[in-house]
């Protein structure tokens, strides 16, 4: 017995001995950046050297942003904005060891403010708690949410008509829609669920799960890549093959994150987002996710029918045939085609 006991306290010594001695809590290295609080705007200069209080010699520092390689020295000219991750790997002492950060890039810019005009009013479903608006070949198709409620629909944009018709079964909140390859992909909110049917059909051809994102809330698509938000200030890219998510944009401006990103909208090369609770489009560079314009729509709530159930903004949709914008709301009975007039 008492061999066993000797035994095991000698295993515990080692391991706890050789947990002390792994290096990464002697060294003591770390990066830094130069900035304050690690915050730096596009068009600044980062500088990095190595914090190293153990006097160690060095031999060499690699940097990567994001896994691709940097110079100690680089200037901020395009890069995605947001938290983003700078690592190092460290030589010295015939040993090698890598470390990281996080970076807060933040655009340089503040968002133009842009104005609309409207040119046509047409009827919209009351009742409809709109979540998504796309345009296809002509023709409108609407996403609605709320449990029990949650409907994908084909419409005459121009009567309001509804010309087909499909419901969610009950334990589903539909969310946002987009049009890609000649199938429709919705989303639910927060059963971590999309659905994809046929496009002339509206019949169900399969279902996709999502990633790292918890929700979901818009979606939208280029023809080549399909984006989708869930909520907070993250664009997703989704693969358009699989639709697993391979990674992600973040909404930012000067002074910080964009939050409350929901439906979504391609127009001419820029992604248009919906703010969750503010009657506003924020416009976003695709490549950084730099919010480069807003458009105050708030004024469109006060010429709809008002009444107990009026929700927010939420719905836009492009017309490559019109070429004009679409917006609408929740439980809103009007339509509104708008012209973007930049200031």
């Amino acid at each position: 017995m008492r061999s066993i006991k000797t035994f095991i306290i000698t295993v515990l010594s080692i391991t706890i001995f050789s947990c002390g001695n792994s290096g990464t809590q002697k060294t003591k290295l770390s990066i830094e950046t130069g900035a304050k609080n690690n915050v730096v705007k596009l068009g600044e200069t980062v500088n990095l050297s190595i914090k190293n209080p153990k006097g160690l010699e060095i031999s060499s520092v690699n940097y990567k942003l994001n896994g691709a390689p940097i110079e100690d020295t680089f200037l901020l000219d395009d890069e995605r904005l947001g938290i983003q991750t700078i690592t190092a790997t460290v030589k010295y002492d015939d040993t090698s060891q890598d470390i990281s950060t996080k970076l807060t890039i933040l655009n340089n810019q503040t968002p133009k403010v842009y104005s609309y005009k409207i040119i046509n009013t047409y009827p919209h479903d009351i009742t409809s708690y709109t979540q998504g608006l796309e345009f296809h070949n002509g023709e409108l198709y609407e996403s609605t949410g709320q449990y029990g409620e949650s409907k994908l629909r084909k419409v005459d944009y121009k009567t309001g008509e509804v010309l087909q018709n499909v419901d969610l079964e009950n334990q589903y909140f539909g969310e946002g829609l987009t049009i890609f390859n000649d199938h429709i992909y919705q989303l639910t909110w927060q059963e971590g669920l999309g659905f994809v049917y046929d496009v002339n059909t509206l019949d169900k051809t399969s279902s996709f799960t999502y990633g790292k994102s918890k929700e979901g809330w818009g979606i939208c698509n280029d023809g080549t890549h399909i984006y989708k938000t869930d909520g907070t200030e993250n664009i997703w890219f989704l693969n358009p093959e699989t639709l697993v998510e391979e990674g992600k944009l973040q909404a930012y401006r000067e002074k910080g994150k964009v939050k409350g990103l929901n439906e979504l909208e391609w127009v001419n090369g820029k992604i248009y987002a919906n703010r969750y609770q503010f009657n506003g489009v924020a416009i976003i560079n695709p490549n950084n996710g730099a919010v480069e314009a807003v458009i105050d729509f708030s004024p469109l709530k006060k010429l709809v029918t008002q009444h107990d159930g009026l929700d927010v903004l939420n719905g836009i949709a492009y017309n490559p045939e019109t070429k004009t914008l679409f917006v609408t709301g929740k439980r809103w009975d009007k339509l509104f085609e708008v012209e973007i007039i930049e200031k």
